[in-house]
């Protein structure tokens, strides 16, 4: 005897449709109109199906249509599998209409400025689909985002790629350029910069990161006297300000002192570098539906 130990695919379940009609309408050329395809194209579907079964489900011919004994318990069968999907896609449907619970996301500093709003407009899409969800968001820095997203107190971060965790999953954001600045009271603000080399520029105290930088950017810094260093950006601009040193900015963070004119970017086309964001999620998480649905809102953003 032969058994069905296949899968049941999106073609089988667009077969059983076929059927259903077919026996609600009475025969072939009944549900020619209902299901809008032509009787040759039914006849192949019922004889795919009866093939893929093992046994015949109904006669048809000049006699008229007629079930078989198996092809009646098909049809009872095919009517709780449809049933069965559509209670399916109304349960699920309502779960996401009642999203509870909370979202645990660590961010780097200094984000909120980028033109890019994409975290922002995630964040509302979440809230809009679950006003019951409870969002904490944490300011931290690159390794500790890392850490959280890794030993599950975070359920996402936001970092900059400087390595890759084999642990993680890396969803790609956007990217960030950063420029050499100086204050208006830094003896630099007011030279052309036809008259400053990469090589002057030892001359003048600058901050650095006191965070992991990849070797590319840390390239950027080689040509800098290194004399402060700062755990974050927000802790550059102070040092920035004091009119005392340079050092490097996002464009974004620095761009309301450019217009004020209080800060002006040192040679911006060869002092420059480009940091990659990506959103982290820890590899092999349990499912979490709120975090599932923040991912697909950022993904609207892209």
């Amino acid at each position: 005897m032969k058994t069905f130990q296949s899968q049941i695919s999106d073609a089988d379940l667009r077969i059983l449709r076929i059927y259903k009609t077919v026996v609600e309408c009475g025969g072939f050329s009944a549900a020619e109109v209902t299901l809008n395809i032509s009787r040759a194209a039914i006849s192949i579907a019922i004889s795919d199906l009866e093939t893929r079964l093992g046994f015949r489900l109904c006669q048809r011919g000049r006699s008229g249509f007629s079930l078989t004994n198996e092809g009646s318990q098909v049809y009872e069968h095919t009517l709780q599998l449809l049933s069965s999907i559509e209670d399916f896609r109304t349960h699920i449907n309502a779960i996401h209409q009642h999203l509870k619970g909370e979202l645990n996301i660590g961010i780097t500093d200094n984000l909120v400025t980028l033109p890019h709003t994409r975290i922002t407009h995630s964040l509302a899409g979440l809230k809009d689909k679950g006003p019951q969800v409870t969002v904490n968001i944490r300011m931290i820095p690159p390794t500790d985002v890392e850490r959280g997203v890794l030993d599950g107190g975070l359920h996402v971060g936001i970092v900059p790629d400087l390595k890759i965790l084999s642990g993680l999953e890396y969803h790609h954001l956007y990217e960030e350029e950063s420029k050499l600045y100086c204050s208006n009271t830094h003896p630099l603000f007011d030279v052309d910069d036809r008259n400053i080399s990469k090589a002057k520029l030892k001359n003048y105290d600058a901050v650095l990161p006191a965070y992991a930088q990849t070797p590319e950017i840390k390239t950027q810094y080689q040509p800098l006297q290194a004399s402060a260093t700062a755990t974050d950006r927000e802790g550059v601009a102070f040092l920035i300000l004091t009119g005392r040193y340079i050092g490097f900015l996002p464009d974004h963070v620095a761009a309301h002192w450019e217009r004020d004119g209080r800060m002006r970017a040192i040679l911006p086309h060869e002092c420059r570098y480009i940091t990659q964001f990506s959103a982290i999620t820890r590899k092999g998480a349990r499912t979490n539906l709120v975090l599932e649905t923040f991912l697909e809102e950022l993904e609207k953003t892209a």
